[in-house]
């Protein structure tokens, strides 16, 4: 039987690629780490890491074994943190606006789901405006969404630039009004865009009108025009041409959650600090 202490030293060796490097990253000793590693070895029966004085390598066997370890290991956190959760009960209502399912928020519902499965976690995914809407008529319990930069109002998950983006290679021609994929109003991204394009003295048009964020997408790489996303959320096959195109500064959003008052107050902290944690 493999002993998780000793796979996670075998990963920290790994990762650090020598013997007292994984000793600083796992406050151990070296003669420990290198005793895991023996115990390791003589479990499986293999060589797992050629040594010599001054080098360190994993052996063939060492890296077929390093990734099991890393799934093991990965199996192991997530029972252990699946029974020292909480026995919470119920139903959670959470919505999130469409463009934030580009970051890490799928990975987090799915943990939190295999962490807490007696809550019934129902997923709402539309535009921010309109799932505030929803909460405060008492519809959901709790959003993550888009603000405008510096409200005060839910807790700030973290702050972004806003910037307009096009496929790469896209030319926007001088002098010709720019050509404008936007959501439908009322929209955060679609306002900003407009009266920045006002209060520049630019000409624009809207050569496309969307619902959500893969319509806004399939617009870009079609080369429909220009949109604007927040710059964390730039897929990499897209790019910002706000200083190419000679395109006025957009300012910053806000990515924050709201909760409802007299909402499921444990099964919305637990999530808040999930997003938290993973997406701030």
């Amino acid at each position: 039987m493999l002993d998780p202490v000793q796979l996670r030293t075998f990963v920290a060796l790994a990762d650090a690629g020598g013997f007292t490097r994984a000793a600083q990253a796992l406050g151990l000793s070296q003669p420990t780490v290198s005793q895991h590693v023996r115990r390791l070895e003589i479990a499986c029966g293999r060589t797992l890491v050629d040594r010599d004085t001054r080098t360190m390598r994993l052996t063939d066997n060492g890296e077929a074994l390093l990734g099991f370890a890393r799934t093991i290991l990965a199996a192991h956190d997530q029972a252990t943190a699946y029974f020292r959760g909480t026995a919470m009960r119920g139903r959670l209502r959470f919505g999130a606006a469409d463009d934030l399912a580009l970051t890490q928020l799928p990975q987090v519902l799915r943990d939190f789901r295999q962490l807490h499965p007696q809550i019934n976690l129902e997923l709402t995914v539309g535009q921010s405006v309109a799932l505030e809407k929803r909460l405060h008529a008492g519809q959901l319990d709790l959003v993550f969404v888009k603000h405008e930069g510096g409200e005060s109002e839910g807790r700030l998950v973290r702050r972004d630039r806003l910037a307009w983006v096009a496929h790469r290679g896209y030319a926007l021609a001088p002098g010709e009004p720019v050509p404008l994929i936007a959501y439908q109003a009322p929209s955060l991204s679609r306002s900003r865009a407009i009266d920045a394009l006002e209060n520049a003295a630019r000409t624009w048009r809207i050569t496309c009108t969307v619902r959500e964020v893969n319509g806004a997408l399939a617009a870009v790489r079609a080369g429909m025009g220009v949109a604007v996303f927040p710059l964390s959320l730039l897929p990499a096959d897209l790019a910002s041409v706000t200083a190419a195109a000679e395109l006025p500064e957009l300012g910053e959003v806000d990515f924050s959650l709201l909760g409802r008052a007299g909402g499921p107050r444990e099964a919305v902290d637990a999530l808040s600090r999930a997003i938290l944690e993973r997406t701030g």
